[in-house]
């Protein structure tokens, strides 16, 4: 029990250090090639000052200290290359997708990359073979609950896809998603059985967030982007899928599956009843303009989301028990 938590701890601290280090040099770069964030004409109007000009690419650096860490953790330890592969490719193809979002705003000037359909479509792209792969059967969902394979499939694809968009629309406020990553993955520490690649994934991944929480903390000097909030979420995706307890991602990602179901309920009805549910989606800014602070609402989120996480997951795990 000794070892592996040592091992674990070194992971995480060479991973924190990392980051730490090269997101530095990374935001002087980004600075002076005028990486930065542009905000969005439909966000909080005083976002236009605390926030524009700030470096916006730091999930660069997360892909970059995850693939050289895994790799060198996994050939020292000689995983095999078939377990490694979902691990390695799923977080680095949705990182991809994020970065060509980053860069075509970058190449803009403006807070508009890719249009939604063309996000979605590649999103869809790279999950559906994932979800292939990892579905090689039957689906069983929870206890007896068994799905086809072609329904596991849609199930898993269709889970994939939303949490790459929710913890995108949470990363709003300094610290938010990867403070709220940080406790799901606490969560899944505590709940879940990891095997061995899965212990060097989260290990990593969570070095990774503290590293840039250093740096992102309010007022932030960096921003993820669209390249690390991918980046995030697929790598909690690969986490559940490996520990075949996919559908505990929906209570562990509770204030990533709020975010995105608010961003969902205001389109619905500003489409179809033309009113607002909230005064701004997603969620976050409804409350900012309702007059809380910044720290207030990322404090406040973090707290709902550990709340909602262990008692969602604790709710999963009894019906589980006595179905």
């Amino acid at each position: 029990m000794f070892y592996p938590f040592v091992f674990f701890l070194g992971m995480l601290l060479t991973a924190l250090f990392s980051e730490a280090v090269l997101q530095h040099f990374w935001i002087a770069q980004m600075l002076k090639m005028r990486i930065e964030q542009v905000t969005k004409m439909y966000g909080p109007s005083w976002h236009d000052k605390a926030k524009m000009g700030t470096p916006s690419m730091g999930g660069v650096v997360f892909v970059l200290v995850y693939l050289v860490m895994f790799v060198a953790v996994a050939v020292y330890c000689r995983f095999p290359a078939d377990l490694c592969l979902a691990s390695v490719l799923y977080p680095l193809a949705a990182a991809c997708v994020g970065f060509v979002d980053d860069w075509l705003k970058y190449k803009s000037n403006s807070s508009e990359g890719l249009k939604s359909l063309q996000k979605l479509f590649m999103q869809i792209l790279i999950t559906v073979p994932l979800a292939v792969y990892a579905v090689d059967g039957e689906f069983v969902l929870i206890a007896d609950i068994v799905l086809p394979r072609w329904a596991g499939i849609l199930f898993v694809s269709i889970l994939g896809v939303t949490i790459l968009n929710a913890v995108n629309v949470t990363d709003g406020l300094d610290c938010l998603a990867a403070g709220c990553t940080l406790i799901t993955f606490a969560g899944i520490k505590a709940f879940m059985t990891l095997d061995p690649v899965t212990y060097v994934v989260l290990a990593v991944t969570a070095g990774i967030c503290m590293g840039f929480l250093w740096h992102n903390a309010n007022p932030a000097k960096v921003f993820m982007g669209d390249c690390g909030s991918h980046f995030l979420g697929a790598v909690i995706f690969v986490i559940c899928l490996n520990c075949n307890a996919v559908l505990y991602m929906i209570p562990l990602s509770f204030i990533f599956m709020i975010e995105i179901l608010s961003v969902a309920i205001q389109i619905f009805t500003i489409r179809k009843l033309h009113k607002k549910v909230f005064l701004m989606s997603p969620v976050h800014h409804h409350f900012e303009l309702k007059g809380w602070g910044e720290n207030q609402v990322v404090i406040r989120f973090c707290i709902i989301h550990m709340l909602g996480a262990l008692i969602g997951t604790m709710l999963l795990s009894v019906i589980e028990m006595y179905m």
